[in-house]
């Protein structure tokens, strides 16, 4: 391996640390009380280091922002296209899921920290188009007739609601601060009565 390519990889590896810590500290601390000293600490470099890969701490907060997102968009569109949008609202509920209990640090931080995320309402952004795979599954159930007539926005945002709480739940609570043990069923339960509440009867 030549210089160039060696001092590449160690500038790959700084940056990839110096997300990771970023991420578990605004997670664990809250985007105000985080500096970019506190990040150098956490990973025994200079703050100057952090400064060379950021511009500051919105742009370190943008990058992660965008990875986690992205990550998310991927995890939605993965999931398979049924004939039956009702199905396909299903499906892209267990995969919100299980992004965010795979992925508990990610989670509080992208929905439970607050920060100066990205502007999700951008059109191109990853935040916004991971939305819109569920308002679009929404909007041809509604179309089809197979959801009560609804603004699909509004229906959306009433699904990914649901499903949050249940999320930051599971992934915030300990078993024993639960007043019963949580249900092994509770996130599809969850999915499932947000879904009976908007089918057509």
């Amino acid at each position: 391996m030549g210089v160039t390519e060696r001092r590449e990889r160690e500038k790959t590896e700084v940056r990839r640390k110096i997300l990771d810590a970023a991420h578990d500290l605004f997670a664990r601390e809250g985007y105000d009380h985080v500096t970019m000293r506190r990040i150098a600490e956490a990973i025994e470099y200079s703050p100057t280091t952090i400064y060379n890969h950021f511009e500051d701490k919105d742009d370190l907060v943008k990058a992660l922002c965008d990875e986690d997102f992205t990550r998310l968009l991927a995890a939605l569109a993965s999931a398979p296209i049924p004939d039956d949008p009702v199905d396909q609202i299903r499906r892209l509920g267990h995969a919100y899921a299980d992004f965010g209990l795979d992925w508990p640090n990610h989670y509080r931080f992208m929905f439970m920290t607050p920060n100066k995320q990205h502007d999700v309402g951008e059109d191109e952004s990853p935040g916004h188009r991971s939305f819109a795979i569920l308002q679009q599954a929404v909007a041809r159930a509604v179309a089809e007739r197979r959801l009560i007539e609804i603004e699909p926005d509004t229906a959306a945002q009433v699904l990914w609601a649901n499903l949050h709480g249940v999320i930051a739940l599971l992934i915030t609570l300990r078993q024993q601060h639960w007043p019963t043990p949580p249900a092994k069923d509770l996130v599809e339960q969850v999915i499932e009565n947000g879904i009976r509440g908007l089918l057509v009867r």
